[in-house]
């Protein structure tokens, strides 16, 4: 399975009671646009998208596909388990795209590859793409790419 940590492009400010409306500035959509062009030419056909309820993350995500999944599991302040649960980690039969938020999605990546939580830091806009094989019945988890926008 393949697991794509994609983080919302970057989003204007807004009040905490308003952190769900917050839109992608200019320069968020520019990032948004690079990232799913760079995608779609590495993703596999088979692939579902899920994102979080919050607009910034739903806008992300539609510049590489209009057709994703709403889990308010991977909402700001989602933890590690719900976002594994959310896609089906490590059984999901296809690539799991999750547009999210920070810090879950740099714990996630901890997690998966150091096998501990910890704050590690996903640029906004940016792509961690982790593997899970197993091979002689030895289960691995490997990154295959960590990729920021400004980088393409």
């Amino acid at each position: 399975m393949d697991l794509i940590l994609w983080r919302h492009a970057d989003a204007e400010e807004r009040p905490a009671e308003q952190d769900l409306q917050r839109l992608l500035t200019p320069k968020g959509v520019k990032q948004a646009e690079k990232m799913a062009a760079w995608l779609r030419e590495h993703l596999p056909d088979n692939y579902i998208v899920l994102t979080s309820q919050a607009a910034r993350a739903q806008v992300t995500a539609k510049a590489l596909t209009n057709h994703f999944t709403i889990c308010s599991e991977l909402n700001p302040g989602a933890s590690v388990a719900s976002l594994l649960t959310a896609a089906n980690w490590p059984d999901a039969r296809h690539a799991v795209v999750v547009v999210g938020h920070q810090p879950v999605l740099g714990e996630t990546a901890a997690f998966l590859l150091a096998g501990h939580a910890a704050s590690w830091r996903i640029r906004k806009g940016g792509v961690w793409w982790i593997s899970h094989r197993v091979r002689e019945e030895i289960s691995q988890h490997i990154l295959r790419v960590a990729i920021s926008s400004e980088f393409l």
